[in-house]
């Protein structure tokens, strides 16, 4: 995507009320939140709380004054209050063609339309509850990035791998040079395709000198590196090669989980919401790239086992699970359904899981000390929903309120301000 073409097409949704009003200052006086229910995303719970943000920082969260007045900017208290979700796995700019069908990246299009499709996604994304992603990759993702980041563009914050590596013939001197030029490009991850797709077979193709070669020269330079990686020796590969996360799993095992847990490797199983989504709308994936009628018997047959291998993460000891949903073309705004899928389906703890897209992933992606839980001094990364998802993890459906980084964004509340 050419810069100037993107600054030119976004900018067109400057238009927005919305993002006009994002643009002016921000209020010199702070904004309170009155709330009934505070979940904290690090696993606590509070109850007539008031929030105060100041810009885009939380700056107290205080117990209420008893027989407090309902003086504060929003009062919340028929919902519940918690961090915005992270997800640590999405393809923010995966898009359906105007053919309807999932874009052909052998067909280049306008950038226009690449522009305003992935816009249009993230505004998706954002309205869900999502304020903060990790997209694995496209070159495009860096303009949304920064578009965003500015303030002009509605979306969750985004962290981007740029282009990922994955020609397995490259040798190790090869990995690096492309690691250091990614992080000349602006990249915040690295990504690497260490075994073949599920619906391929999920075969090792990276050796253990080639994983070596980029985790490594990743952390020489400061960044993290997430691994794609369905099968037992992919993933153990990873780990030893002190990679950051092991993205899908779908084919491992107790034992390899085990060796995730001992080299302190994020998992990100992608158990449900990406298969949901491709079964939905089959007709739409079918004839591009390897999605074929195998492809799709393959992904069926590995529904059960990516429930049992998540199940199975849940009894790891040690074992940090995170939440990422591989979110591509029609999943975009549905993040949160992953979620529900590992309560109900996975037998995961509601509060478990709410930390796991809060605190934790938040941890996964180097962030912990910005967003991920509502904590003074962190970034004002807010959500309301009716219900206690603690109770009903269904509640996350319900998100009726956002705010990012201090600014209002979503508003479906009946009472407040």
């Amino acid at each position: 995507m050419r810069r100037t073409r993107s600054a030119f097409v976004l900018s067109l949704l400057l238009a927005l009320p919305w993002v006009m009003a994002a643009q002016s200052p921000a209020a010199p006086e702070p904004v309170t939140i009155r709330v009934g229910k505070l979940l904290d995303g690090r696993g606590g719970a509070r109850e007539d709380v008031t929030v105060t943000v100041e810009g885009s920082r939380i700056v107290k969260v205080e117990k209420t004054e008893a027989g407090g007045t309902g003086t504060a900017t929003w009062d919340l208290r028929g919902l519940t209050l918690m961090p915005g979700g992270v997800d640590t796995h999405v393809h923010i700019g995966w898009h359906f063609d105007r053919n309807g069908k999932t874009h052909d990246d052998s067909k280049p299009e306008p950038p226009g339309q690449t522009a305003l499709y992935a816009a249009e996604n993230a505004q998706q994304t954002l309205m869900s509850g999502i304020t903060t992603v990790q997209s694995l990759g496209a070159p495009e993702d860096k303009d949304l990035r920064d578009w965003i980041a500015r303030g002009t563009l509605p979306g969750p914050r985004v962290l981007t791998s740029l282009e990922p590596l994955e020609d397995p013939k490259l040798t190790p001197e090869q990995i690096r040079r492309i690691v250091r030029e990614r992080a000349g490009q602006g990249a915040d991850v690295i990504k690497i395709f260490a075994s073949k797709s599920i619906r391929d077979g999920g075969a090792p193709t990276w050796s253990q000198e080639q994983l070596d070669a980029a985790c490594g020269e990743a952390r020489a330079h400061g960044l993290r590196a997430a691994v794609h990686a369905h099968g037992i020796e992919s993933a153990r590969r990873a780990a030893l090669a002190g990679c950051t996360s092991v993205e899908h799993g779908v084919l491992l095992d107790a034992a390899t989980l085990k060796v995730l847990a001992e080299h302190g490797t994020y998992f990100d199983p992608n158990t449900d919401l990406v298969f949901r989504n491709y079964f939905e709308n089959k007709d739409r994936f079918v004839g591009v790239d390897n999605f074929t009628e195998e492809g799709f018997a393959q992904m069926h047959r590995a529904v059960p086992l990516a429930l049992a291998i998540f199940k199975q993460s849940l009894v790891t000891p040690g074992l940090k699970v995170v939440f990422g949903t591989d979110a591509v073309a029609g999943s975009h705004g549905r993040n949160f359904e992953e979620l529900i899928y590992r309560v109900e389906k996975g037998g995961q703890d509601p509060m478990a899981a709410i930390v796991s897209a809060t605190s934790l992933a938040a941890e996964s992606l180097g962030l912990k000390d910005k967003v991920g839980a509502v904590a003074p001094g962190l970034e004002a990364d807010l959500i309301a929903v009716e219900g206690d998802p603690v109770k009903n993890i269904r509640a996350l459906k319900r998100v009726v309120w956002v705010m990012k980084a201090g600014r209002l964004v979503k508003n479906e509340v009946r009472c407040g301000k």
